[in-house]
């Protein structure tokens, strides 16, 4: 069902009740998430962070990958999800943080079946619940950390540490494919700078992302252990510096990831 958000409001929604679950139904066909600034170093003891530019309004995002399949989470094998890290853009659901005229407002995604007559009331008495207050706190937070990424990507863009990447899939049957569209930090530019500029970075709690990042590659080994049960198992994937194409190059299937938040569609 798609998805439609609409500004919560306390005298529409008196009686709405959200159901709680854990299974994270609606990031099943997800398989990228969007990441944020401070969550990246949880992120990264999970999967792999990368960047992607939107090319309608050619801003970069970072997001988080959660399969190397266009419509398939390899977090979410038998339709819960077993990873111990869940992206706060997934776990924010059925709300989000959205314009509403010149402030952010609060939304809900009104064809959610979470949504209904059982479970948390979002209101008593008029006021937001108990469990209402805890999830405007996670978008509170979740806000302010998309506020510092885009700041993060709009710095490492100015120092050009931003290099596009090819990830290679090699299937065990043998097939293989190119995933691109894609960029992560350049190691060598980022060790090129100067210590003014690093002293900078790490003032401002940059240093520590920009390594989280770099660090979170490793985790493309778990995403191909994440595969094997799957039907067509990934043998190994490769990243390696985007190159000119080549006809072997250019006959290989390509796949460009979507800018796009994991509960937006």
């Amino acid at each position: 069902m798609t998805m439609n958000y609409i500004p919560l409001d306390k005298n529409k929604h008196k009686d709405t009740h959200v159901k709680i679950s854990g299974d994270f139904a609606h990031a099943k066909d997800t398989h990228l998430a969007a990441a944020s600034l401070r969550e990246y170093a949880q992120i990264a003891s999970c999967m792999p962070i990368i960047f992607i530019k939107d090319p309608k309004s050619d801003t970069t995002h970072s997001v988080a990958m959660l399969g190397i399949e266009q419509g398939v989470n390899l977090f979410m094998p038998e339709g819960k999800w077993t990873g111990h890290v869940v992206p706060l853009n997934i776990q924010r659901y059925p709300f989000d943080v959205r314009p509403d005229g010149d402030k952010l407002g609060v939304f809900i995604d009104e064809n959610s079946a979470l949504i209904g007559k059982e479970g948390e009331p979002l209101f008593t008495d008029g006021e937001p619940s108990p469990y209402l207050d805890n999830r405007q706190k996670l978008l509170s937070e979740l806000a302010n950390s998309e506020m510092a990424t885009r700041e993060f990507v709009k710095k490492i863009e100015e120092l050009d540490l931003l290099d596009s990447i090819v990830i290679r899939a090699q299937y065990a049957n043998g097939q293989q494919r190119n995933i691109n569209g894609m960029q992560t930090i350049s190691e060598k530019r980022l060790q090129a700078l100067d210590a003014e500029t690093i002293t900078d970075l790490h003032k401002t709690g940059f240093l520590g992302a920009i390594y989280a990042v770099l660090m979170s590659l490793g985790q493309l080994n778990r995403l191909v252990q994440l595969t094997q049960s799957g039907e067509n198992p990934v043998k190994a994937l490769q990243l390696q510096a985007e190159a000119p194409a080549t006809e072997e190059a250019a006959a290989a299937p390509v796949e460009k990831p979507k800018a796009k938040k994991a509960a937006k569609k």
